[in-house]
């Protein structure tokens, strides 16, 4: 496998896990870098690079960071949010694969991406239904701060620094995990 290519999937899964606390800013982020020129994308999906592109984007970006500063209607958001980040994650592999087989693209795309996405996702909307339940959603623009910062960094870092991305997307998941292992009730054992 090439550098180029190895780059590329790094890029993707970054993006992906960012789209997993913000599902339109990491595209965003993408389509202002490709229309800059800091990243090409794959010649399918050069549209993004388009001016409507970048202004659709850019308002969904906004609107859907506002939207989660509502109490309540960031949990609404959060009841979609988990299968829109696992096509979005999907997309941004998609986009920015390279030198690959269309079926291990594909392949990579909707295991690595899509699967990381709705990972961090749920990971996001599990925190907020804690915050909801034991603050009365007092705490949740503090999360939903936390959760658009989280996916500012990791997009800048992917498009710039995307081997450090997918250290960064290996940490989240493990500490995902850990946080899930640490909440999952404890099964009794009947003898």
């Amino acid at each position: 496998m090439e550098s180029e290519t190895i780059i590329s999937i790094c890029l993707g899964i970054g993006l992906a896990a960012s789209v997993g606390f913000r599902v339109f800013l990491p595209l965003f982020a993408l389509s202002l870098a490709s229309y800059f020129s800091v990243w090409q994308l794959n010649a399918s999906w050069e549209w993004l690079v388009s001016i409507p592109a970048l202004i659709t984007l850019g308002v969904a970006t906004l609107v859907e960071i506002f939207a989660y500063f509502i109490p309540y209607v960031d949990n609404l958001l959060d009841s979609i949010a988990v299968p829109l980040a696992a096509i979005a994650g999907t997309a941004v592999v998609l986009s920015t694969a390279a030198d690959m087989s269309p079926v291990v693209t594909w392949a990579l795309a909707i295991i690595a991406g899509g699967g990381t996405a709705a990972a961090i996702a749920g990971g996001s909307g599990t925190t907020r239904l804690a915050s909801t339940a034991t603050t009365g959603g007092l705490a949740n623009p503090v999360v939903s701060t936390v959760e658009t910062g989280t996916s500012v960094v990791m997009s800048v870092i992917s498009i710039f620094l995307p081997v450090v991305a997918i250290i960064l997307v290996a940490l989240i998941l493990f500490i995902i995990f850990k946080l899930y292992r640490r909440l999952k009730p404890r099964q009794t054992i009947n003898n």
